[in-house]
């Protein structure tokens, strides 16, 4: 977190002349769960060149996990795991950011900076005092555009791929 922390202020610090900044967090800690296996899989192949064994062996990373409920008196039946990628895998961050990769492409056609650690992304730019008003609306319009993109991406990045 503190590497996230850092690129940022050292960004704020790089505009010592530009007085006004804007900066929005957006936690995205629950998309973690959200991450559909087959578009994943899919824009590894297509958007970033996996195939062969590499592409089948984060196919076997994600796939085919189940889950169940466990008391000291019994079981509940396993659950297939249809989506997200494992918690504190070393991978889990990568992943995430490579499916999230058109948010961040979004932002920057905003002409606003985009910064990505793990599920923690920020949204940021800076102007003078005169054109507040301006990075206001940016900012404002940029954030309805990832809102609808969170809902949306899914379903274009999968229409895209195939």
């Amino acid at each position: 977190m503190e590497t996230a922390v850092l690129k940022v202020l050292t960004d704020c610090r790089r505009w010592t002349r530009v007085i006004w900044r804007c900066l929005t967090c957006l936690p995205l800690h629950a998309a973690f769960d959200s991450v559909d296996h087959d578009t994943l899989l899919k824009r590894l192949q297509k958007s970033y060149g996996l195939c062969g064994q590499v592409l089948n062996w984060f196919a076997s990373y994600l796939c085919g996990r189940v889950q169940h409920v466990r008391t000291s008196a019994a079981c509940s039946t396993p659950s297939a795991i249809m989506y997200g990628v494992p918690h504190g895998s070393v991978f889990a961050p990568i992943l995430f950011l490579l499916y999230t990769a058109d948010l961040l492409q979004l932002v920057k056609r905003h002409q606003l900076i985009p910064h990505a650690y793990v599920d923690d992304t920020q949204i940021y730019g800076f102007c003078r005092p005169a054109d507040s008003a301006e990075l206001c609306e940016k900012v404002s319009v940029c954030i309805d555009e990832v809102r609808l993109g969170c809902s949306q991406f899914v379903r274009s990045a999968t229409s895209g791929l195939t």
